[in-house]
């Protein structure tokens, strides 16, 4: 993607350039998770899978006006059961990502990250980014962790800030912006988010963080505004054109990211990263805009991974799910 993306619109048209992917989508038995499928299908972005109980799928499909052939849908007769059928068409080389239907968020996310039988890449932490499309904000905005690590700590936060820079490279940012947030723009020893802050700006000047300019602690109105961190007397090449909030834990940024879609009219698309395979995870309340852009995004996501494929030799091969802190890698491990 040449030109960096300002809106979920914008992720929408870029993904249109490429060829579809194939998207495992699990508990299909919702009528807006079959209507965003059907446009994404149209515009060319996905070749679903749709995995779940026949009856109800088609039950849905005919009261969202959605033509479905009943012989392709993949019979599952639990959310748990769907959930390790998607994972398993990924596995088996027969999907490319998975899409989160009518299905709670800790089913699917425990078949996802199955130690054995999941999508889980050694050594790499699991992380959640909310691309957000606010009106008042010029650019799409990157929040993360809001969704599955839950009070991450230093080495987490680090790992998770690197994922999000990795997508924010897929969008066109060549160089972004990450402002560390908190309550306070100074390090206070009694605010662990401000210690961890300084050391995650200093990590990124030493080159122990990649590909992105880091700043913090920042709160959240200097990282937003120029002029609240000239106000203060804040110098910084982050304030007021931020690409990434890394914020201090799952409850602050799932906050974050409701109130400025519930208050702001912003929009949301979640998607989870550091697994072998993009994964779409939307609430069942999230619009259909929400998860069209989402989908697209994993288009996005999908290419760097199939020319890397390509290349290897041929022996090569806004919501809350919890994750251990044991359950990932140090960095440089």
């Amino acid at each position: 993607m040449a030109n960096q993306a300002e809106t979920l619109k914008d992720l929408v048209e870029a993904a249109q350039a490429h060829a579809p992917i194939r998207v495992a989508v699990v508990a299909a038995d919702q009528g807006l998770v079959l209507e965003t499928v059907r446009e994404a299908a149209s515009l060319g972005l996905i070749e679903p899978r749709l995995i779940g109980d026949p009856d109800g799928i088609l039950a849905c499909a005919k009261d969202a006006h959605v033509e479905i052939d009943r012989a392709a849908i993949v019979n599952a007769k639990s959310g748990a059961e769907a959930a390790r059928a998607g994972v398993d068409l990924v596995r088996a080389g027969d999907a490319d990502a998975v899409m989160k239907g009518n299905i709670h968020t800790d089913t699917f996310m425990r078949a996802l990250l199955d130690k054995d039988r999941g999508l889980r890449v050694p050594g790499q932490r699991v992380s959640h980014v909310f691309m957000v499309d606010i009106p008042t904000y010029p650019k799409l905005l990157a929040i993360t962790d809001a969704a599955i690590n839950i009070t991450p700590d230093l080495t987490a936060k680090a790992q998770i800030l690197q994922n999000a820079i990795e997508v924010l490279g897929l969008l066109g940012v060549e160089t972004p912006k990450a402002a560390i947030l908190s309550a306070v723009e100074t390090v206070n020893p009694a605010i662990t988010s401000t210690l961890d802050a300084a050391c995650l700006t200093l990590m990124a000047k030493r080159g122990q963080i990649a590909g992105a300019i880091v700043d913090g602690p920042m709160a959240f109105d200097n990282a937003i505004s120029a002029d609240a961190a000239r106000e203060k007397g804040i110098i910084s090449g982050v304030a007021g054109d931020v690409d990434i909030l890394l914020v201090p834990d799952l409850v602050s940024g799932n906050i974050l990211a409701k109130n400025l879609e519930y208050l702001a009219g912003a929009t949301a698309a979640g998607i989870v990263l550091g697994l072998s395979a993009p994964a779409v995870l939307s609430s069942r309340a999230d619009p259909p805009a929400a998860r069209l852009a989402a989908l697209a995004l994993t288009v996005l996501m999908h290419q760097p991974r199939a020319q890397r494929r390509e290349t290897m030799e041929p022996e090569s091969a806004i919501h809350c799910a919890p994750q251990p802190e044991d359950a990932c890698c140090p960095i440089g491990a």
